[in-house]
């Protein structure tokens, strides 16, 4: 009977263990998936400042009525690359 009893605490002790590591796996996953979706979210969109400050229309820099650094016209490229700056 006390042999049943120690293979009864221990089985419990390491259940026991065992729901704390799932448990901080599983916040530590839904900490990842939560930061990864604050910080990977959104399509990078043009700026109308530009286009005011440097009086050149968006379809000079965009391929794209919605913009977008995957859309960029050769031009929109050397823009980016030059810090935002006409090139010369």
């Amino acid at each position: 009977m006390l042999m049943r009893c120690k293979e009864t605490l221990r089985t419990s002790k390491l259940f026991g263990a065992a729901a704390v590591c799932l448990s901080i796996g599983t916040s530590a996953a839904i900490l990842v998936a939560g930061a990864t979706a604050l910080v990977g979210s959104g399509q990078a969109q043009a700026k109308p400042a530009y286009s005011k400050e440097t009086k050149l229309p968006c379809t000079k820099c965009h391929t794209s009525p919605k913009g977008g650094a995957d859309k960029l016209s050769p031009f929109g490229v050397q823009f980016q690359a030059n810090g935002h700056k006409v090139p010369k």
